[in-house]
């Protein structure tokens, strides 16, 4: 039956017209649609790099909307009292939203779920942000998955619906709400300087994450089983930044690269994986949460790993100034694009929480700072598969060495000359514009001569391995 009430459409990451559950849901529903971004309890807690992307992401959709003969609302504050309160003003029926997997999310959406239904509203979450709901895959024994393999191949044959197509129209109100000023909230001021670096890479909005997919599959994915580990070859998706805000969905991906393997284009499985390994982040996020902020194996919680962030060490890595061009070249990768290649992922987390013997917390809260494709639970499986106290994890004694890795993968020494400018008479204009991206207070100058390794990669490895003779595992 077709309601006359207003629907709120309150997004979070889901800033697309395209396979947006909980937007057809509210547009089936009858009545006024009033899209609704709200800078709360959650979205303020997330680091500099992560929250200038979300503004991006929001200013994009607004004028998306604006072209739909919408608007999107913007109100600041706990989540539970802003559509409370929006409820009250617009006299909105119902409240609809795509569904969150990580502890702070849900417990905000339990919170706000409790205080509609006391108003009488009818408030409801929707799929959208995965392919499949964590506890709809389980193992033949009825538990959740702890190694990927089996999880994919127990997903791989499952079908996926196809995406929804966007809504053709979406009611507008006979009177808007008010609204905050995006540009008043200052969501991007902690980037300081480094945002105008930064937003020159960023792929921003619904239209071009779209096109972004596109050209993987027709020009990529063929190649994508060894490209995806030259971090010197623009080999990989780059999709990971539009999924983390919505932009595109993992549904969208999905049936692409589906197309892709039926079409006998060879690195499309693989990226059919590398979806998958997303979704057993969120599938072990959701069963095991201590994985995003404590050991997930805990007999690692004895580990004497160093702590202090204020460590020399610790400060050479995040500047990118360890002696080790693999983990330099990556870091200052990041500090430009605001993403960095997965193969530079794995070797600079093993070299802080293996060579350098520095907690894993210390990397996942620096990423959490700098990523603009930073996703909660992709990063603490990341960062725990790295130092080898996760699921499915890397095995504690292995040590990537970063000078063999970069032969290996960087041979001709591409991907640092991209990124190193230090001892280089004309340096690359991706590695100068480091300079003008990292803060201020670092002293930090083009001209400097590149350090020698604080810890070498054969020295760091040693010292690991008596570490870990020292643990009972």
């Amino acid at each position: 039956m077709a309601h006359t009430s207003p629907t709120i459409l309150w997004l979070r990451r889901d800033f697309r017209l395209g396979d947006h559950p909980a937007l057809c849901a509210a547009v089936e529903r009858g009545g006024p649609v009033i899209p609704v971004f709200i800078l709360d309890e959650v979205a303020e807690t997330h680091g500099a790099a992560p929250k200038w992307r979300l503004e991006q992401a929001v200013a994009q959709f607004a004028e998306t909307l604006k072209a739909k003969g919408s608007r999107l609302i913007l109100r600041r504050g706990k989540a539970s009292d802003v559509l409370a309160q929006l409820v009250r003003d617009t006299g909105a029926g119902a409240v609809y939203w795509s569904r969150a997997y990580v502890p702070d999310q849900q417990a905000r959406d339990t919170d706000v779920k409790s205080t509609l239904k006391d108003q009488g509203v009818d408030a409801q979450s929707f799929k959208g942000h995965l392919l499949f709901e964590p506890w709809t895959v389980e193992t033949k024994t009825g538990g959740f998955y702890k190694v990927f393999t089996p999880m994919w191949n127990m997903v791989k044959t499952r079908d996926v619906p196809a995406p929804l197509a966007a809504p053709g129209d979406i009611p507008a109100p006979d009177n808007w709400p008010a609204s905050d000023s995006l540009q008043d909230w200052g969501m991007g001021d902690a980037m300081q300087r480094g945002a105008s670096v930064v937003a020159q890479h960023a792929c921003i909005g619904e239209e071009k994450a779209k096109g972004r997919l596109g050209a993987f599959i027709a020009h990529k994915v063929q190649g994508y089983d060894t490209n995806r580990d030259l971090p010197w070859k623009d080999g990989t998706s780059r999709l990971s930044e539009n999924l983390a805000v919505g932009e595109i969905s993992p549904r969208s991906c999905w049936h692409a690269g589906m197309r892709a393997r039926e079409e006998g284009k060879a690195g499309a499985e693989t990226f059919l994986k590398e979806l998958v390994w997303r979704e057993f982040a969120y599938h072990l996020a959701h069963h095991t949460p201590r994985i995003l902020d404590r050991n997930w194996k805990e007999d690692w919680d004895a580990f004497p790993w160093k702590t202090d962030e204020r460590l020399a060490e610790v400060k050479a890595w995040k500047q990118g100034r360890t002696g080790i061009q693999f983990v330099d070249a990556a870091m200052r990768e990041m500090y430009v694009t605001g993403t960095m290649h997965n193969r530079g992922r794995m070797i600079v987390a093993s070299y802080l929480t293996k060579h350098l013997q520095c907690h894993w917390k210390i990397g996942l809260a620096w990423f959490e700072d700098c990523l603009i494709d930073w996703d909660p639970a992709s990063n603490a499986m990341g960062w725990q598969w790295s130092a080898g106290s996760g699921p499915d994890a890397t095995p504690y004694f292995r040590v990537f060495n970063p000078v063999t890795q970069l032969d290996k993968f960087d041979k001709n020494r591409d991907y640092v000359g991209a990124w190193i400018a230090e001892g280089r008479s004309r340096p690359a204009d991706t590695a100068l514009a480091y300079f003008d991206a990292i803060p201020q207070a670092w002293p930090i100058h083009a001209d400097d001569a590149y350090p020698s390794p604080i810890v070498t990669a054969e020295e760091g490895r040693k010292k690991a391995l008596s570490a870990y003779e020292n643990r009972d595992f």
